[in-house]
């Protein structure tokens, strides 16, 4: 049985494993970052340590509504790097077998589908399981989901 910490994006919802996640917070100040790419939203003073923000709608290509609530940053910890997630909501720790996980839906395309490791089928939506990795790589080199030419995450 794996252990996700959930959040949506948009109506989108997503996990990621929860020994990964150190806290979650909101309202933080962004310093803005000169030239930095599109999905880099800035960085944040965590009690002295400069933490990267990743806008994870502009990796992932997920359209960004206008004026709403501001967002959360989920922190995580991967490589020994420490990277805050801008998440629209957080959610609960979900727990799902570990043989309802599937490849990620072929309704991905682009790099989304890069970013997607997978799927679990939960009893009322579909839980896309995000590689951290890869989406830290996608935000820092400057592409994204909606840059390519197949599109992002759309809901169909």
């Amino acid at each position: 049985m794996s252990a996700r910490c959930t959040f949506h994006i948009g109506p989108f919802y997503f996990g990621i494993p929860v020994e990964a996640v150190q806290e979650v917070l909101r309202g933080q100040t962004l310093t803005p970052v000169p030239l930095a790419p599109p999905a880099v939203k800035g960085l944040l003073n965590l009690r002295g340590d400069i933490v990267t923000v990743i806008d994870l709608r502009e990796t992932l290509g997920i359209p960004h509504t206008g004026a709403g609530s501001p967002p959360l940053h989920v922190l995580v910890r991967d490589r020994g790097e420490v990277v805050s997630l801008c998440v629209d909501r957080i959610g609960e720790v979900a727990e799902a077998e570990d043989s309802l996980f599937e490849s990620p839906p072929e309704t991905l395309q682009g790099t989304a589908r890069e970013l997607i490791r997978g799927a679990y089928k939960l009893s009322d939506r579909l839980l896309l399981v995000l590689d951290v990795s890869k989406a830290m790589e996608t935000a820092e080199r400057g592409s994204s989901a909606g840059s390519s030419s197949t599109g992002g995450l759309t809901c169909e």
